[in-house]
C-alpha cells in the first residue's frame, strides 16, 4: 500500500510541476502540448486511485446489516 501512496504522491507532485510550467507560459507550443497530454494522463490515474480508495473505505464502513453506510465527513470525526 505504501508503494501506491508514494506513486500517487509522486504523480500529484509531477502534476503540480506541469501546471506551474504551463502557467509560466514560456514553453514552446509542442512542449506545452506534451505537458498537457502528460497532465491529463496523470489526472486520470490519480482520479482512478482516489475512486479505488473511496470504494475501499465504503467496504470497510458497513452497517449492522452488512450494507455499506456512508456518512458525511463531519459525522465521521466523532
Amino acid at each position: 500500500m505504501s508503494g501506491k501512496k508514494a506513486a500517487f504522491e509522486q504523480q500529484l507532485q509531477r502534476l503540480e510541476e506541469i501546471v506551474a510550467a504551463l502557467e509560466k507560459g514560456d514553453a514552446p507550443l509542442a512542449d506545452s502540448l506534451a505537458l498537457f497530454e502528460e497532465g491529463t494522463k496523470l489526472i486520470a490515474s490519480c482520479s482512478k486511485q482516489l475512486d479505488q480508495a473511496e470504494q475501499q473505505v465504503v467496504k470497510l464502513m458497513k452497517g449492522a446489516d452488512g450494507a455499506p453506510v456512508e456518512l458525511p465527513f463531519a459525522e465521521q470525526e466523532d
